[in-house]
C-alpha cells in the first residue's frame, strides 16, 4: 500500500471515529493523515474538533486557522466564519482576549452580507456571552432571543437549547432565579435526552453546574456534577472531565473532605493545563481555599498567586489570608477593591461580602461590615438558596455580636448553623458555633458556650483545620475563667498616645536608656490620666488607649501631657516626642474594653498627628467648649472609614 493510500485510510478512519465520538482515536488518525499531506478545509475542521476534545488546544487552533484560510480561499464565507467563531472560543480559553475579539469581529464581518444562515445564530450566541461579560444584561437578553429564533428557524437543536439556556442564565443574573432556573432545566432536558451534539451537551452541562455554584445551590450542583461526570466518562472527553473536577472540588471542600477535594483540583489543573487557563486558575483558587482552612498559609498564598497569574481573581481567599496573617488593614483594602470591581454581578458580590463583614468587624469598621451584611441579606432573600441564607445569617449574627446585641446574635447564629448543617457544610457550621459560643458567654451562659466550643473544636480537629482548632481551645480555656460584664453602649472621649520614632530613639540610646525613658514616660502619663479622671484601657509598647467621661477632661489631660513633656525637655534636656489623638463618640463597652467604629476613628486620628501635636475631632473640640485655641478645621480621610472626618490641631503651647 502506498503512502498516499495509508494517508487516505487514516483520514477515512479518522472521520468515522469522530462520527462515533471516539475522540482520542479520531485525533490520532486525523493527525497522522495531516502529517502525510495537507488536508482539505472540512477535514481540518474535524481535526480541530478532535484536538479540542482531547485537550490539545494549540493544535486545535492551528488546524482551525488553516481551515479558516482554506474556506476563505474556496469562497465559502459561512464556513470561514464558523472557523473564526471557534477560534474566538479557543483564544478566550487561552486568556488571549484581544486575539479572541479579533476573530469574533472577523466572523461578524464575513456574515453581515450573508442572507439568513445558521452561522449567524452561533455568532449571536457568542455575542451574548460578550455582553454578559460587560454587564449588559439587556443587550445579552436580546442576543439570546435571536439565538433561539435562528435555531428554531433552521431546526438547529443546539442553538435552540443554548439560546434557551442563555435566557435563563440572564434571568438568574437579574435576580429572577425561579423563572431563570425553569429555562435552564428545560435546556438540560434536551442535553440529558441526547437531542444535542456532544459540544453543546457539554457546554450546557458545565454551564448549569457553574450557575448552581454561583447561586451557592450546592445540592443541585452536586447532582448535576455527577451527571456531567458520567456523561464525560462515556464520551471519553479530555477537556470536560477537568471542568467537572473543578466544580466537584468546590463541593467536596464545602462537605469537608479536603484531601480528596485538593486531589480533585490538582487533577483538574493537570487535565486543563493546555485546554482552559481560566478553569486552571479556578482549580488553584480551590486549592488555596482548602490550604487556608487547613492553616497552611504559605501553601495557600502560593496557590492564590498561581490563580491570579491565570486570570482568576484570588478574592476573597487572599483577603482572608492577609487577615489571618495579621494584615487586617491590607485585607480591608483588598476586599473593598474586589467589591468595587464587581459592581453589577450580585452573585459574584455575594461570594465577597462574607469576607467584607468578617474583616470589617476585625478592623472595627462596623459601618462597612453593616453595609455588607445588609447587602448579603438582600441577595439571599432574592435568590433563596440555603447556602446564601446561611452566609447571610452568620454575617448578620457576627455583626450583632460586635455591636453588643448578644441576644439577637444567638437567634441569628442558630439559624445559620441549622442551614449549614442542612447542606452538610461542617467547617462553616463550626465557625458559626464559635461565634454562638461568644454570644452565650456575653450573657453568662457558660454551659451553653462550652458545648458549642467543644463541638467546634472536635469538628476542626477531624477536618484538619489546625489554626481554628487552636483558637477553639483558647476560647474553651477562656470560657472557664471569669465572665466579662455584658456589653453596652457608652459615650466617651477616647485618647490614643504614642511616642514618635521610638525605634530610632531606642537605637540611639540603647536598651537600658530606652527602658529608663519609657518608665518615666509611663509614670508621668499615668499620673495625668488619674488626675483628669481618665480610665486606662490598654497599654502596648510606648502607647496608651484611655477613655474619659467628658471631652473637656480629655482635652485638659492632653494639654497637660504635652506641657509636662515640654517642661521636662527644657529642664532636663530631653523628653520623647508624643503624638495624641482625641475623639468624642459612642462606642461598645465590653467589660473594661471599648470597641466599634468610634474607637477605630480615634486611633486613626492619633496616627495622623505629628510629634508634639494634639489632633482632635471637631466633635471633641465642640464638646470641650473651646477651652483651648485650635487651628482651622480640615477634612481628612482615614483607612477603614468611608466618611471623611473633620479634625483640628490644639494650640497647647
Amino acid at each position: 500500500m502506498s503512502q498516499r493510500d495509508v494517508a487516505d485510510t487514516s483520514l477515512q478512519q479518522g472521520r468515522e471515529a469522530l462520527a462515533r465520538h471516539a475522540w482520542q482515536e479520531a485525533y490520532e488518525l486525523l493527525s497522522a493523515a495531516n502529517a502525510s499531506g495537507p488536508l482539505a478545509a472540512d477535514d481540518l475542521d474535524l481535526l480541530g474538533e478532535a484536538a479540542r476534545w482531547t485537550g490539545h488546544l494549540g493544535e486545535a487552533i492551528e488546524a482551525r486557522e488553516r481551515a479558516y484560510a482554506a474556506h476563505l480561499e474556496a469562497g465559502n464565507p459561512q464556513a470561514a466564519a464558523m472557523a473564526a467563531l471557534w477560534l474566538f472560543s479557543d483564544h478566550v480559553d487561552k486568556l488571549a482576549s484581544s486575539v479572541a475579539m479579533g476573530w469574533l469581529n472577523r466572523a461578524q464581518r464575513l456574515l453581515e452580507n450573508e442572507a439568513g444562515c445558521v452561522e449567524q445564530g452561533y455568532l449571536s450566541w457568542l455575542q451574548t456571552n460578550v455582553s454578559i461579560g460587560k454587564g449588559d444584561l439587556d443587550g445579552a437578553a436580546q442576543q439570546a432571543v435571536r439565538t433561539l429564533e435562528i435555531g428554531s428557524r433552521f431546526g438547529d437543536r443546539d442553538l435552540q437549547a443554548i439560546g434557551l439556556f442563555d435566557q435563563g442564565n440572564i434571568l438568574v443574573a437579574k435576580g429572577q432565579a425561579a423563572e431563570g432556573m425553569a429555562l435552564l432545566d428545560e435546556a438540560m432536558v434536551a442535553a440529558v435526552s441526547g437531542e444535542l451534539g456532544p459540544v453543546f451537551t457539554g457546554i450546557v452541562y458545565c454551564s448549569m453546574i457553574t450557575t448552581c455554584g454561583r447561586l451557592a445551590d450546592y445540592r443541585r450542583a452536586a447532582e448535576w456534577t455527577e451527571a456531567a461526570k458520567r456523561w464525560c466518562n462515556r464520551q471519553s472527553i479530555g477537556g470536560f472531565p477537568g471542568l467537572c473536577r473543578v466544580q466537584r472540588a468546590e463541593i467536596m471542600r464545602l462537605r469537608g473532605v479536603w484531601a480528596e477535594a485538593e486531589e480533585e483540583a490538582r487533577r483538574a489543573s493537570e487535565e486543563l493545563r493546555d485546554f482552559d487557563y481560566r478553569a486552571v486558575g479556578e482549580a488553584f483558587h480551590q486549592i488555596g481555599e482548602i490550604r487556608l482552612r487547613m492553616g497552611d498559609l504559605e501553601a495557600a498564598e502560593e496557590a492564590f498567586r498561581q490563580a491570579h497569574e491565570l486570570g482568576r481573581d484570588p478574592q476573597p481567599g487572599l483577603s482572608l489570608l492577609r487577615h489571618c496573617q495579621g494584615g487586617t488593614d491590607a485585607a480591608a483594602t483588598m476586599i473593598k477593591r474586589a467589591l468595587s470591581e464587581q459592581s453589577w454581578d450580585r452573585l459574584s458580590r455575594a461570594r465577597l461580602l462574607p469576607a467584607q463583614v468578617e474583616i470589617g468587624i476585625a478592623a472595627e469598621d462596623l459601618e462597612s461590615a453593616r453595609g455588607a451584611a445588609e447587602e448579603l441579606d438582600a441577595i439571599a432573600a432574592d435568590y433563596g438558596t440555603p447556602a446564601l441564607q446561611a452566609f447571610a445569617a452568620c454575617a448578620s449574627g457576627a455583626l450583632q455580636l460586635a455591636e453588643g446585641d448578644a441576644n439577637a446574635a444567638q437567634q441569628t447564629l442558630r439559624q445559620g448553623i441549622r442551614l449549614w448543617q442542612e447542606i452538610e457544610a461542617p467547617y462553616e457550621a463550626a465557625r458559626a458555633r464559635m461565634l454562638l459560643a461568644q454570644a452565650y458567654r456575653a450573657q453568662s451562659c457558660l454551659d451553653e458556650a462550652a458545648i458549642e466550643l467543644q463541638a467546634a473544636r472536635s469538628t476542626f480537629e477531624k477536618l484538619g483545620a489546625v489554626l481554628d482548632a487552636v483558637r477553639a481551645a483558647e476560647l474553651i480555656a477562656a470560657n472557664a475563667g471569669p465572665v466579662s460584664a455584658p456589653s453596652s453602649r457608652a459615650t466617651r472621649t477616647f485618647m490614643f498616645t504614642d511616642i514618635v520614632k521610638s525605634t530610632n530613639l531606642l537605637e540611639a540610646i540603647g536598651d537600658e536608656g530606652w527602658e529608663d525613658v519609657l518608665r518615666w514616660h509611663d509614670q508621668a502619663l499615668r499620673a495625668l490620666f488619674a488626675a483628669h479622671g481618665g480610665e486606662e484601657i490598654k497599654h502596648g509598647g510606648d502607647g496608651f488607649f484611655v477613655a474619659f467621661p467628658e471631652a473637656a477632661a480629655a482635652m485638659d489631660c492632653a494639654v497637660g501631657i504635652q506641657r509636662t513633656l515640654a517642661d521636662h525637655r527644657r529642664g532636663q534636656g530631653f523628653a520623647p516626642q508624643v503624638r495624641i489623638g482625641l475623639h468624642a463618640c459612642e462606642a461598645t463597652r465590653r467589660g473594661r474594653d471599648y470597641g466599634g467604629k468610634g474607637v477605630h476613628e480615634a486611633a486613626r486620628i492619633a496616627a495622623l498627628a505629628e510629634g508634639g501635636e494634639i489632633l482632635a475631632s471637631q466633635e471633641t473640640h465642640m464638646g470641650s467648649a473651646g477651652r483651648f485655641p485650635v487651628s482651622a478645621a480640615r477634612t481628612v480621610s482615614v483607612k477603614g472609614i468611608s466618611k471623611p472626618l473633620q479634625v483640628v490641631a490644639v494650640e497647647w503651647r
